[in-house]
């Protein structure tokens, strides 16, 4: 199965959210949305399905579900049931289907920062206290949080919303990691609502963890949540799954849908399907790729952009960028007017953050190239 990554495609006239957001003459590098075609096995099953004219309302079959238990059994060791899936119209409905049907409203929910702004926002939604506790890195560059500060933390929640791996650090969470966090949420009595949706995007070798895999007593408190949204790019397709293998919590969690959350984008149960029955080898293309931009990236970043820190992403396709030492008031704004590169604003994934940017570089090199060119341009060309 080959495909052609370096193809930079024309998206004007395709209401990509992407492209449209900023002028023409500015680079959206932004919003989690890769520039590469889906799979060719998505795209013939769209077409296959396609060929039947009538697009109603559907569920998910039987079928599906046994593709995605046989892929989180072959990809992750992790043993479901085909009854354990909930079929879903997205990752960030899931998380708020979740704190409405099983967290009482006042109930603390714990949430890492910096982060991912539907997670950090979903609480108060349904009037519910957010508990941010920061991640900072080391001096190698690994984002850890104060483990005695999340161990108070938890103990004053009812639940936890974690991102793993992390939007925007790319952190993949070790097994230890994982267990450490699990022990404390069994021992005092938390709910653990986790979005994996960035799962299969891991670096150098590493291997996702899914964390309610680890042992029968975690899984009976958490609420996983997966797609294919990402790895595939099939995002505007609105399709996703949870795992929930505990009946009662299961139960509940789909009773919360009522009037908020209804059936599933036929189209798009099609492209999960055949995004999790095909062979890895697009898959391992991708990661291939990815891998060398996010190389590219932290090498020109070293060498010609000083006055930038990033940590190198173990996994997704986003960079988290430090800009602290530029001395710019706001560097989201100074790249946007200046650089003509449209970029995620620190702002927006946590208090205190107004240095920071995300960068997506899920695109093809030439892409990531011309985005970097003009951001040393502006910096180069900005007044002393």
């Amino acid at each position: 199965m080959s495909t052609d990554l370096d193809t930079l495609f024309d998206r004007t006239g395709t209401s990509s959210t992407k492209w449209s957001r900023y002028p023409e003459d500015v680079l959206p590098m932004w919003v989690a949305d890769m520039d590469f075609a889906a799979p060719p096995a998505v795209i013939e099953r769209l077409q296959a399905r396609l060929a039947h004219p009538v697009l109603g309302y559907s569920m998910p079959s039987e079928a599906l579900r046994q593709v995605l238990v046989d892929y989180l059994r072959d990809h992750y060791d992790w043993q479901v049931q085909t009854q354990d899936i909930v079929v879903l119209p997205g990752v960030v409905p899931g998380v708020n289907m979740a704190l409405h049907g099983l967290v009482a409203e006042g109930a603390g929910v714990v949430v890492h920062t910096p982060n991912y702004p539907p997670l950090r926002e979903a609480a108060g939604h349904w009037k519910m206290r957010s508990i941010e506790v920061p991640l900072t890195a080391d001096a190698q560059g690994e984002w850890s949080c104060d483990p005695h500060r999340l161990q108070q933390s938890l103990g004053d929640s009812a639940a936890f919303i974690l991102s793993n791996p992390h939007n925007p650090l790319g952190k993949t969470y070790s097994r230890d990691e994982l267990q450490a966090i699990a022990d404390t949420c069994v021992a005092q009595n938390v709910l653990i609502i986790s979005d994996e949706i960035h799962a299969d995007l891991q670096f150098d070798g590493r291997r996702h963890v899914p964390i309610a895999s680890l042992s029968p007593e975690v899984a009976e408190r958490t609420i996983t949540l997966m797609s294919a949204s990402k790895t595939y790019n099939v995002a505007g397709l609105k399709t996703a799954f949870a795992v929930i293998q505990n009946a009662e919590l299961r139960a509940r969690f789909d009773a919360a849908r009522v009037g908020m959350v209804d059936s599933v984008n036929p189209l798009g149960m099609e492209a999960t399907h055949a995004a999790y029955a095909q062979p890895g080898e697009w898959l391992q293309q991708l990661k291939i790729y990815l891998q060398g931009n996010r190389d590219y990236l932290l090498e020109t970043i070293r060498a010609r952009l000083p006055g930038i820190v990033v940590h190198a992403p173990q996994s997704t396709y986003l960079a988290w960028l430090d800009c602290s030492a530029l001395g710019l008031d706001n560097p989201h704004r100074f790249f946007l007017q200046q650089a003509r590169v449209g970029l995620s604003a620190g702002t927006d994934f946590g208090e205190g953050l107004e240095q920071f940017v995300r960068l997506n570089f899920g695109c093809p090199r030439s892409l990531l190239t011309e985005g970097l060119a003009r951001i040393e341009r502006s910096l180069q060309n900005r007044p002393l």
